[in-house]
């Protein structure tokens, strides 16, 4: 008995495209719970870096420095908690105070950073996973033909336009997450580097007054 491959890949498509459609419609559904978690983890951690900034500096400058933890205690944000790990360790020398800022700094950003990855993969391959269904749905659409070829092309347009309804769905679930991945990477990157600013503006207060 010879083993035909083409036949049993044949028989592996004719389930058409449907199973497709869910897979898409369960990653939509995911996209979505992702882009809601981010949004709102990270608005939790939004503050005025140039309000902060200066109220900081103002502590800072009159050595005020009960006042500045208690500044950076009020908010969640990824600038006052690395301002207030670094005021904490004031006491341990500017290496330490400069690397426990540094360290801090770099966990928070794989905590800002969760979940984007799902974004970013989704973004990238849903529209190749619906051209998978459009393709296995045309597949089908040209077997339903030569099985009944007294219906005509009637039979493989309906089949088609089926077909397509899968490249229109990856699209729909790759364009918001592209979107909202690009979107909370900007956050992310603002986060970060004012985070870094933040850091050298405590190291100049711990320079100036050489403690």
């Amino acid at each position: 008995m010879q083993f035909n491959i083409v036949e049993k890949l044949l028989g592996m498509t004719l389930f058409g495209s449907e199973w497709v459609l869910w897979l898409l419609l369960a990653s939509s559904v995911l996209s979505v719970a992702v882009i809601f978690e981010r949004f709102f983890y990270l608005k939790k951690l939004s503050i005025d870096v140039g309000g902060f900034t200066r109220e900081l500096s103002d502590c800072l400058n009159a050595r005020d420095l009960e006042g500045a933890v208690r500044l950076c205690e009020k908010s969640p944000s990824l600038e006052s908690q690395v301002a207030l790990v670094g005021l904490k360790n004031r006491t341990r020398g500017p290496e330490a105070m400069e690397g426990s800022m540094d360290g801090f700094l770099i966990g928070e950003r794989q905590k800002l950073d969760k979940n984007l990855v799902i974004l970013g993969t989704l973004g990238n391959n849903a529209p190749f996973i619906g051209l998978f269904g459009t393709v296995l749905g045309i597949i089908k659409a040209f077997n339903d033909l030569s099985l009944n070829s007294a219906g005509g092309p009637s039979v493989v347009m309906a089949g088609i336009s089926e077909a397509l309804v899968a490249t229109a769905v990856g699209l729909l679930v790759a364009i918001p997450a592209v979107i909202f991945y690009n979107f909370f990477n900007r956050i992310v990157k603002k986060h970060v580097s004012s985070s870094a600013a933040i850091s050298k503006l405590v190291m100049t207060y711990k320079s100036q007054l050489g403690e």
